[in-house]
Formats: C-alpha cells, structure tokens, sequence
C-alpha cells in the first residue's frame, strides 16, 4: 500500500474515534474514490503516491465546483459542506503555486520555446504542465499563458 493511501486510512481511523464527521465522511469518499480506481479497467491495481495525488485531485475539483453550483444555487448549507470536504482533501494535496512562482515558471516555459502570440499556447502548455503537475489549477496555468503570450 502506498504511503499516502495508508496516510488516509490512518487518519480515517482518528476521525472516527474523534467523532469528527466532516474529516471522516470525507476521507470515506476518498478511499472509496481510490478503490473505484483500483478496480477499474480490465485489472485490478496498485495505485501509486502519484496516481492517488490525481485521484485526490479530481475529488477536490468536485467539491469546488459543486460549492460553486450550490452557491449559485441559494444552497448555502450544502455550498459551506462541499468547501469543508474540499479543505480536508488539500490537506493531502501537494502546496499550491503562488501567483509569482507561476508567472516565473510561464517566462521560463516562454522563453524555453520560443514561443510568441497567442497561436503558440499549445507549444507552452505543454512545457509548463509537467512542471506545475499537481501544484495549480489547469485553468490558472492556462489564465497565465495566455496573459503572458498577449501582453
């Protein structure tokens, strides 16, 4: 079992006897999400640090995006719920880029391709992704690239 997996399952236990609801329906979700993973395709598998990192990302991009839709919705209760379960899943993601550690990493990707205009984004993008793999939103990076190659 991979180190970040039994992270979880340990720190499921502690919820429980904790009696903390939130962290414990949360991290359900979270191995269970895993283990839907597991078992999906023709074989069953190991998940590796990485690919449980993506799992747990997927799920985290849920939670902000049904909050988003709840919110939008005039269901706070459930919107507040969704941001609670999302704070609990970052605590096993890896440290988010600052706005300056992207900005560098997107010079850096621009000036490693050569690229200018904004016709040349798939060029950067696929410098930039593995780099920033994990540590920013795909939506931020692109934001980014695209300010970068305009301006």
């Amino acid at each position: 079992m991979t180190m970040l997996k039994e992270k979880l399952r340990t720190d499921l236990s502690v919820a429980m006897k904790a009696r903390d609801e939130v962290r414990t329906r949360t991290l359900r979700m979270a191995l269970t999400a895993l283990t839907n993973e597991e078992v999906s395709g023709k074989q069953a598998r190991e998940l590796s640090d990485d690919e449980v990192v993506k799992v747990l990302q997927r799920e985290a991009k849920k939670r902000r995006e049904a909050a988003e839709a709840f919110a939008g919705a005039g269901r706070t209760e459930q919107a507040e719920a969704e941001r609670a379960e999302g704070v609990v899943l970052d605590e096993y993601l890896p440290t988010q880029l600052g706005d300056a550690e992207l900005t560098e990493l997107v010079a850096a990707a621009i000036a490693e391709t050569g690229a200018e205009g904004p016709r040349a984004m798939g060029q950067v993008m696929r410098v930039v992704t593995p780099k920033v793999a994990g540590r920013a939103d795909g939506r931020r990076v692109s934001g980014e690239v695209k300010r970068q190659l305009a301006g």
